[in-house]
């Protein structure tokens, strides 16, 4: 699917993804979701994927509160630079290693909320204009909003229809 060129698009594909990986999550039984996953990824059960999901909306969040106050917000975390994404992304998945699943996808929930509620008070021409606001340098801020909602949760469905796959 073409990534969204405006905000209706935007908020469109990111509810319809959120709402497949969802759906996709609760057609497993108890017992499946509690499974763990073939090696090879970091995330080794749904409960991992979703945290991931929920932390790269706060980080998101992060960045939106700090750039829109003017300021240069550390992407994308502090200490921490794109290319070191595998090291950022083992912290995050250590942090939540005493979450449930249930709790996991109240949290996923509440960030994923808070997401729809951050693009939609902009209006299209905000969101994806480039060069627009100096902390999302030369591209939109949608294009950041894709990155943590849309894409990811593609990403995130993906990642585990292949495990189920692998699975059995």
């Amino acid at each position: 699917m073409p990534r969204p060129p405006d905000k209706k698009s935007l908020l469109d594909l990111s509810q319809q993804n959120y709402q497949k990986l969802l759906d996709f999550i609760h057609s497993k039984s108890d017992e499946e979701k509690q499974k763990t996953f073939p090696e090879g990824t970091l995330n080794r059960n749904v409960r991992d994927v979703v945290t991931h999901l929920h932390h790269w909306h706060l980080m998101m969040l992060s960045w939106h509160q700090e750039g829109m106050a003017g300021k240069k917000p550390s992407m994308p975390a502090d200490g921490y630079s794109w290319k070191d994404l595998p090291a950022l992304n083992q912290i995050i998945w250590q942090k939540y290693q005493g979450t449930s699943l249930e709790e996991g996808l109240k949290l996923l929930d509440s960030s994923h909320e808070k997401m729809m509620k951050t693009i939609t008070s902009y209006s299209s021409d905000e969101l994806f204009e480039k060069k627009k606001y100096p902390w999302t340098g030369s591209t939109s801020m949608g294009a950041y909003f894709i990155s943590a909602t849309s894409s990811h949760y593609d990403w995130a469905l993906k990642l585990l229809r292949k495990a189920y796959r692998k699975m059995g």
